[in-house]
């Protein structure tokens, strides 16, 4: 395989794919990157076990951040630390990269060519939903990823599109309030949502946990009642208030809180003012005396992203970070399981 260098113009933006010259393809984390990679993990490999025909080849899906680890153990070059996430994470080297498949991109790709996604009626529902988003004049502001990204759909597929900041955001409320095209989780709806997400929200309590996710924009398409979702990214100048400051990993750290500020909680990365109340666990010896001093949670891969509101009460299990910029300099909890088996979380308890 050959590699493909970027253009100035060719900006790599949070949820893009990357293709390296090992075949193996990269969901994109964030917009902050070291000089020599852009982070991410393994979403798609190639593998006999797989389900996927990509590339001429049989590729299989990964959805879990960790396993990357594992499935690049030939490659440890895609091992590096990030100064903004405070640990090991992988990535793709810039000298490996082959292809950068654009959400953006290919959203109005698919729309301009649709014949191979009209294939499945999973498609047909995108194709009516991307109809609705040009008509209103809002195109530029929204992506898609996933399957439909990197053309491995299946019948069964989701549609997994993104949106560009504030004014994405709004555009993107628009659309999921559209019954004619998505229908809420509600009624019997609710309860196939919840086993979507209980899965790495266990213990949450049914009634909490449709609270939080009803506050996200997804739903079924009304033709083939396939799962949509949306997820708000930063808009592409966004730098500033992406950059949340280097993170330095403390421990890990469990505990209950209060949600003081939402308004950065809205996009992912997703940020918000706590109150922590209490210290329910630590690898820090003594910590008690860490409450009054963690203030922010922080979350990359989209999970909480609108989930919460000021006046919440949460559960959270997370990494214990020192978190410094040139504005501030504090103690947070990020949700992100970068290289630990199981899940960190928030949810809500009231």
């Amino acid at each position: 395989m050959t590699t493909t260098a970027l253009s100035d113009t060719d900006v790599v933006r949070d949820r893009d794919y990357l293709l390296a010259d090992n075949g193996i393809i990269f969901k994109v984390i964030g917009d902050v990157h070291p000089k020599t990679h852009y982070l991410g993990y393994v979403k798609y490999h190639p593998s006999p076990l797989g389900d996927r025909y990509l590339l001429g080849d049989t590729y299989r899906k990964n959805t879990i951040v960790p396993e990357s680890f594992g499935i690049l153990a030939d490659h440890p070059d895609f091992y590096v630390y990030s100064d903004e996430l405070g640990c090991v994470i992988t990535g793709v080297p810039q000298a490996r990269l082959r292809t950068r498949y654009s959400c953006r991109e290919a959203l109005a790709t698919i729309r301009s060519a649709p014949t191979k996604v009209m294939r499945v009626p999973v498609g047909q529902d995108l194709l009516s939903i991307i109809d609705a988003i040009a008509d209103s004049g809002n195109l530029p502001l929204f992506g898609i990823t996933g399957s439909f990204l990197v053309g491995c759909f299946t019948t069964d597929s989701d549609i997994d599109l993104v949106c560009y900041g504030e004014e994405g955001y709004d555009a993107a409320r628009r659309l999921f309030a559209d019954e004619s095209l998505i229908v809420p989780y509600r009624g019997a709806r609710a309860q196939r949502l919840y086993q979507r997400r209980a899965t790495y929200m266990a213990g949450s309590g049914f009634n909490s946990l449709m609270k939080q996710e009803r506050r996200k924009l997804q739903g079924v398409t009304t033709g083939t009642g396939a799962h949509i979702n949306c997820e708000p990214l930063r808009a592409d100048r966004d730098t500033d208030l992406q950059r949340i400051g280097a993170m330095k990993e403390i421990g890990e750290i469990q505990g209950l809180a209060e949600v003081t500020d939402h308004s950065q909680g809205l996009l992912t990365p997703a940020i918000y003012g706590i109150n922590l109340e209490n210290v329910l666990g630590s690898t820090v010896d003594d910590p008690a005396w860490l409450t009054a001093r963690v203030t922010h949670i922080f979350s990359h891969l989209g999970a909480h992203t609108g989930a919460f509101r000021a006046g919440d009460r949460i559960h959270l299990s997370g990494r214990l970070v020192h978190f410094r910029n040139d504005n501030r300099s504090g103690f947070g909890i990020s949700l992100t399981p970068w290289s630990v088996q199981g899940d960190y979380r928030a949810t809500l308890i009231n």
